[in-house]
């Protein structure tokens, strides 16, 4: 297979200033990553996507829900064999009750973009199984609950035992929106009086919406994974986990989110070309060694968790 002839990024931070939900690393983790993306992995910087929360005056795009994924499409429509591509997400997560048949008690992962029109593990089922056949499609999702992410994927790297945080001077908060506060602000946007979430984001946002909520439970049902796919998910930790954002107190470093930072270090760390596997398992060793109370995931077919984590280039390979 050509490896590496085209390489795409869309890099998504939301730190949610000025509301109860602040957190403060997530624009800190997409711009890192996007220098980590240029020096060490090829990607020309005119193929990468930013979108942040950052101040008025900024020419970045918001990551709204239909931002995100307008970026998410236009990446995907523009694929073919042989191109790699790539979403990192540092934000909110959240679970949202399951709509399936069995599954009363369960619950489903989506991420939180700035407008609160939530793009669910369908929304990335679907985008994955649009992929052109050759490609490869890596999600680095930095938020709470992540696990899971894409609908149906294979897990390969599950949970691990907890180690507890040893109290390092930062001031950390979690990554996610308890489901009850996620309805609660929809609510407020909506004046409609009901706990279903998808009538709230149906009504406020339309065709906007994710499909999760616009169609109807047996099309739910058939939304089934291409085995193997090329979909591959590196989540901060398990789907019942949070993961941190960290805000140093001392010395004024710069906040971040605890498994970005831990994958930028193995990265960097290792100039040598590193699985999926070994990117995660890596990752893992520096949030244990760290005192973090989040377990890294993988999710991906048996193939793509030996692949080469983003096609990592040779020398004499241009983007």
């Amino acid at each position: 297979m050509e490896e590496g002839k085209k390489r795409m990024a869309v890099l998504v931070g939301c730190n949610y200033p000025n509301t109860k939900y602040e957190l403060h690393g997530c624009i800190n983790d997409v711009i890192a990553m996007r220098e980590v993306l240029i020096k060490q992995f090829g990607f020309d910087p005119s193929r990468i996507e930013l979108l942040t929360d950052a101040p008025a005056g900024s020419s970045l795009v918001v990551p709204t829900g239909a931002n995100i994924k307008a970026a998410l499409n236009r990446m995907v429509d523009g694929a073919e064999a042989g191109d790699v591509m790539f979403f990192h997400y540092s934000g909110h997560g959240t679970r949202i009750p399951s709509k399936k048949r069995g599954r009363s008690f369960r619950q489903d992962e989506a991420i939180v973009p700035t407008d609160f029109n939530l793009i669910t593990d369908l929304d990335f089922r679907q985008l994955v199984n649009r992929l052109p056949k050759g490609t490869s499609f890596t999600i680095l999702s930095d938020s709470c609950h992540s696990g899971g992410l894409i609908d149906k994927e294979k897990e390969q790297i599950g949970p691990y035992s907890i180690v507890q945080n040893n109290g390092k001077e930062c001031f950390y908060s979690l990554k996610t929106i308890p489901f009850q506060s996620v309805l609660q602000h929809l609510s407020s946007l909506t004046s409609i009086n009901t706990s279903d979430i998808g009538t709230h984001l149906l009504e406020f946002f339309g065709v906007d919406a994710s499909i999760r909520f616009q169609l109807p439970l047996h099309e739910l049902e058939s939304f089934e994974s291409l085995k193997p796919d090329e979909g591959i998910l590196l989540s901060g930790c398990q789907a019942n986990e949070t993961s941190a954002d960290m805000n140093p107190v001392e010395g004024g470093g710069k906040a971040y989110g605890a498994f970005s930072d831990a994958v930028q270090r193995v990265l960097k760390e290792n100039s040598g070309a590193l699985s999926n596997r070994e990117v995660v398992m890596m990752a893992r060793k520096v949030l244990e060694e760290k005192g973090f109370d989040q377990h890294p995931c993988l999710y991906c077919s048996d193939d793509n968790a030996e692949a080469k984590f983003l096609w990592q280039p040779t020398d004499d390979q241009s983007c």
